[in-house]
């Protein structure tokens, strides 16, 4: 499996355009199939899967009409500490302000 680490935003959405491409024709659905048990317009589909361009509403019905949902827990998810060490090696934020 291909690494986000090493892709441009672009290709993140690539990636995961194709993903769920491979998804959709593993669990032998057409386009029109898959569009209708999501709610998601067919066009958008199409769209997607050729483009990687996609509302982040529309990819969530998507994945979770393919019973992908419980992939969607690690994203943005918060650091999991195992242990006071873990904790001070931890990056340190700034105590107020943004971060530009």
């Amino acid at each position: 499996m291909i690494s986000f680490n090493v892709l441009s935003p672009e290709e993140i959405t690539g990636e995961l355009a194709a993903r769920l491409k491979r998804r959709r024709l593993a669990r032998n659905l057409t386009l029109e199939g898959l569009a209708a048990r999501s709610g998601v317009a067919l066009g958008t589909l199409k769209k997607f899967e050729a483009t990687g361009r996609i509302a982040l509403p529309s990819f969530i019905r998507l994945v979770v009409a393919l019973d992908d949902a419980p992939a969607l827990e690690g994203v943005l998810k918060d650091a999991e500490y195992r242990s006071l060490d873990d904790v001070l090696k931890s990056e340190k934020l700034p105590k107020r302000g943004r971060i530009k």
